[in-house]
């Protein structure tokens, strides 16, 4: 996982892969198949671990609630001590040639199914009565996911969580967006 993470599916050689998990080629094959089989698995382990805080979120008692919990965990997840800075959803998928079309197709679906979780908690939240009627779930929706690979981004490049907390704050300040 890290080095996908790290590296990009591209930039992540069969030697990287081998040499960061202790195996050989051979052993890699017969255990996780080929290498997209491998990013795959790696994809689910980064959901299942740094990635949690989605799903973490979407169980906020407010839509409010839910974007400021989604948005903090990307700022924790992009700047944990010991791991890469970034996300491995958007990072993965910024430097991809034609032999990564899969991974990139892969992770274009994994980020447009968490827009899809946190549309469908908005819509909730207007049929419930915590947004207006008014109310556009998809544009919400939209708007903290850009906020969150923005934040990405800025966590690559060197920032610094409290930074990215204050974006995360103030993207939130006017409510609900739209």
């Amino acid at each position: 996982m890290i080095v996908f993470w790290r590296q990009g599916y591209d930039g992540a050689s069969l030697s990287d892969l081998t040499e960061a998990m202790g195996i050989s080629r051979k052993s890699m094959y017969a255990a996780f198949g080929n290498k997209s089989d491998l990013f795959d698995k790696a994809l689910q382990r980064y959901t299942d671990g740094p990635g949690a805080y989605l799903l973490q979120a979407l169980g906020a008692a407010t839509a409010q609630e839910v974007a400021r919990a989604f948005l903090a965990g990307s700022v924790r997840a992009n700047t944990r001590p010991g791991l890469p800075a970034g996300c491995l959803g958007v990072q993965g998928a910024l430097a991809v040639g034609e032999s990564g079309r899969a991974a990139h197709d892969t992770l274009a679906q994994w980020r447009a199914r968490g827009q899809q979780l946190l549309r469908d908690r908005f819509l909730q939240a207007v049929e419930e009565g915590d947004l207006p009627p008014d109310a556009d779930p998809d544009l919400i929706a939209r708007y903290v996911m850009t906020i969150a690979n923005g934040l990405t981004v800025q966590a690559t490049g060197g920032a610094a969580a409290e930074d990215l907390q204050r974006v995360a704050d103030a993207a939130l300040r006017s409510w609900p967006p739209g």
